[in-house]
């Protein structure tokens, strides 16, 4: 049984992961800004957990006894970043840099970053984009998580580190905030099921790769557990491999649902890449990984998981059997 530390752990992904690593078995501790009724009910699961803001962390304490790390702690969304990009590079390039350091003061050890498929790749020179495709990010949140990705492959090239670093793609599902406005699939569904008005920005052309939470939690645990030899690559795409844009977001929403959706269409955002979708043989051939759900199995999922009144949670079974 390892020990785990999940940074961000009262995050949407970090709570799924967390939840899995828990039925699995392992031994989870979870770090996150504030104490939060998930994180109680998690607590209640057995996990423990600690609590305080990444930029003064303990980074000697919290990594005793842990066998591997989890960072998915990330206090900016695009559009935040955008606006704050000296806030962006504090609160989160930093932390990780002082992060990585108090691992090579240890001596190493295992760590999972949750980058952004979405955005370190800036627009694509290829579709579906590949992880040998260059990271050329054309926003700031772009930037910051690419400059991440740097510190993490110079520390695992020079300290003995083992970094693997995750490019999400979009993750969806039940669980996920709102308040910023991030994630298209998961917004679209709370307030279509709501019956509620949906902004789209732009013509509805925006084309992403969706990938329901229990998917991505599942290639998280893969790739965060499973040994892998020396030659295998340390960066992994994580994704469907299949592009969906927002106007068939709404499709699939008003199908599943039977019923016409309230829309009001606004002008687009200069930071948003047109199309991402992200190539996944890597994953596939070397975790032996790929994603269970399709984009409208996923919806329909998530439908259910609202209907059975699970807010917080979506359902694991099929991750769970893998």
């Amino acid at each position: 049984m390892a020990s785990h530390l999940i940074l961000g752990g009262g995050g949407f992904v970090a709570r799924h992961v967390a939840a899995l690593l828990a039925m699995r078995g392992e031994k989870v501790r979870l770090a996150a800004r504030s104490r939060t009724p998930a994180i109680d009910a998690m607590l209640a699961q057995g996990m423990t957990a600690v609590f305080g803001d990444i930029r003064d962390a303990d980074w000697q304490r919290l990594l005793d006894g842990v066998d591997v790390v989890h960072h998915y702690a990330w206090s900016t969304v695009p559009s935040s970043a955008d606006r704050d990009p000296v806030g962006d590079l504090d609160g989160n390039v930093r932390p990780t840099l002082a992060l990585l350091e108090a691992m090579r003061a240890r001596g190493g050890g295992r760590i999972v970053f949750a980058s952004s498929g979405g955005t370190v790749y800036g627009l694509l020179r290829q579709i579906p984009a590949g992880e040998d495709q260059p990271v050329e990010p054309i926003s700031i949140y772009g930037v910051g998580k690419a400059t991440a990705e740097r510190y993490l492959s110079v520390y695992r090239g020079q300290h003995n580190i083992d970094a693997r670093i995750a490019r999400l793609s979009n993750p969806f599902g039940v669980g996920q905030n709102l308040a910023g406005n991030q994630g298209a699939a998961t917004l679209f569904l709370h307030r279509s099921v709501a019956n509620e008005q949906i902004r789209i920005f732009g013509d509805g052309t925006v084309v992403r790769d969706y990938i329901h939470v229990a998917d991505a939690a599942d290639a998280l645990v893969a790739l965060a557990t499973l040994d892998l030899p020396p030659e295998a690559p340390h960066v992994f795409n994580i994704g469907t491999g299949v592009g969906v844009s927002l106007n068939e977001i709404l499709d699939v929403l008003a199908r599943c649902l039977s019923r016409k959706l309230d829309i009001e269409r606004i002008s687009g955002r200069a930071y948003d890449v047109p199309v991402n979708v992200l190539e996944v043989s890597r994953i596939r051939h070397w975790l032996g990984w790929s994603a269970r759900l399709s984009f409208e199995e996923g919806i329909r999922r998530a439908i259910a998981d609202l209907s059975n009144g699970n807010t917080v949670m979506s359902s694991l079974n099929d991750a769970v059997a893998r």
